[in-house]
């Protein structure tokens, strides 16, 4: 059974998240980062905590099995997505190099987490590349889209397509760069 999958389609069965204590660790640590982050506005932390412990509570009606990723002072308020410090595949995890400065260590506090529950690491993006994993989407079991944003760059996206996926025998993934990557009333569209 896989620890990891990169389908972005199919049922969840488990997930890592980052709880909003986990991430805001104090109305403190709010105040003092979400401006620079570019907040819209300052997050209520209460309200904030509430509304996570709703979604877990929704993620577990649905047995799916939750695994948190810890609070640490050396991470932004921007932790709670993570989603984008590493990218899920069916062979393990590989570790993202952020695009935001802000955002530099929670790569490398991913990875102790993955390697501590013996999730495979393929490989890492490394400067002067960046890829964030919320830039990257599986298409299908052998296409991996990554998008060139303005936290992606094309080292990135090169360093990822030279990353292994398992046995490179048994095992191909097409890369391919998109501006945006949507879909608008059931129908998918890339450009």
């Amino acid at each position: 059974m896989n620890t990891t999958c990169h389908s972005e389609y199919l049922k969840l069965k488990a997930v890592f998240i980052k709880s909003a204590k986990n991430a805001f660790i104090s109305n403190i640590k709010l105040e003092s980062e979400w401006q620079e982050l570019n907040y819209l506005s300052l997050p209520k932390y209460c309200a904030s905590l509430e509304e996570y412990r709703a979604f877990e509570n929704y993620l577990r009606s649905n047995d799916i099995e939750i695994n948190h990723f810890p609070a640490n002072e050396s991470t932004s308020i921007d932790s709670i997505y993570c989603r984008d410090a590493s990218i899920a595949t069916d062979f393990g995890m590989i570790i993202c190099n952020m695009g935001k400065n802000g955002r530099a260590n929670e790569p490398k506090v991913q990875e102790h987490v993955y390697r501590d529950n013996n999730i495979p690491i393929l490989g890492t993006i490394n400067a002067p590349g960046t890829v964030e994993g919320g830039d990257v989407a599986w298409l299908d079991k052998k296409t991996m889209a990554v998008g060139h944003t303005y936290r992606t760059n094309e080292e990135g996206i090169m360093a990822a397509s030279t990353i292994p996926l398992a046995n490179a025998s048994t095992a191909s993934c097409e890369l391919f760069t998109a501006t945006s990557l949507g879909n608008l009333d059931g129908s998918s569209y890339i450009s």
